[in-house]
């Protein structure tokens, strides 16, 4: 096993007060068989901080990669999302022991409803709970939108301490992130490359600020999240990826090359939209062993 990489990576401090590495490794699509050598291998790259998910069906993995690694539990980040089919007080209470059994851990740091569907007040209110409990670090919500975010903020205690949706160059997410800021939430960006969907990697506007860099298009894109203040949680299963993914902290942007990554928005998901009828019929019938 590769011995893992001492590397600062900034923090953003929650609502709560807590830190939150601005750089994670997210673990979605990818299998429970390949799982614990990839997170092995963000591990010795020098990433802290780990995203998963029940629905991901590899929090197991992920466990075992944590176990084998030796790395003291202060010094990682571990997040992991409750699925629409355990939300509910009391089932939302249920799965999150079971995550926390399949991840070999005596606590989270951040357990996020993963979608706006089924009875998620139900699941708010069991978060809340096990967070005054200090079964989890901070609590907070994944694929908001803004409506959603301030209808569960305005009728509940704890606001959450983020927000986890799809954001990259072709859908900026403006509008949310105005509100996440104003209501003193954490914006979290899922797919920051696109997850392949699009043509990211070749876009003109990207490569060449990529090339006046001497930086990849992923480093860019990642470097812009950060200067927007996202949290951003790449994949890769490729070990130079990984390291590559990190090493956007030697170098900033422009304002004018912000500027002109903020035309590249097209207002519209390469993933799914969560507004969708038959979209949200789809999911809200998905189940996992969970």
């Amino acid at each position: 096993m590769s011995t893992p990489t001492t590397l600062t990576i900034p923090t953003v401090t929650l609502n709560n007060g807590i830190e939150m590495p601005t750089l994670g490794f997210g673990v979605y699509a990818v299998s429970p068989e390949e799982t614990e050598r990839v997170v092995t291998d963000a591990l010795a790259a020098g990433y802290r901080h780990l995203d998963t998910a029940s629905a991901y069906e590899n929090e197991a993995a992920v466990g075992r990669a944590i176990a084998a690694s030796g790395i003291p539990r202060d010094e990682l980040f571990v997040t992991t999302k409750l699925w629409i089919s355990d939300a509910g007080e009391e089932p939302a209470r249920r799965a999150f022991g079971r995550s926390l059994e399949r991840l070999g851990l005596d606590r989270l740091d951040l357990y996020l409803i993963h979608q706006p569907y089924g009875d998620y007040y139900g699941s708010w209110r069991a978060m809340e709970k096990l967070y005054a409990e200090g079964a989890t670090r901070a609590i907070g919500v994944s694929n908001f939108h803004p409506d959603r975010l301030v209808d569960l903020d305005d009728q509940n205690e704890i606001t959450p301490a983020v927000d986890q949706v799809e954001t990259h160059p072709f859908f900026q997410r403006t509008v949310d992130h105005q509100v996440m800021a104003e209501r003193g939430v954490q914006h979290e960006s899922w797919g920051p490359l696109g997850q392949g969907r699009s043509d990211l990697f070749t876009d003109p506007v990207l490569t060449g600020i990529a090339a006046s860099h001497e930086k990849t298009v992923a480093q860019v894109v990642l470097r812009w999240l950060l200067q927007r203040d996202i949290v951003v949680i790449p994949k890769s299963a490729r070990p130079e990826r990984m390291r590559e993914n990190l090493d956007v902290f030697d170098f900033a942007l422009t304002d004018e090359e912000m500027a002109r990554i903020t035309t590249l928005d097209t207002g519209a998901s390469t993933a799914f939209d969560h507004r969708d009828p038959a979209g949200v019929a789809f999911l809200g019938n998905v189940r996992f062993d969970t």
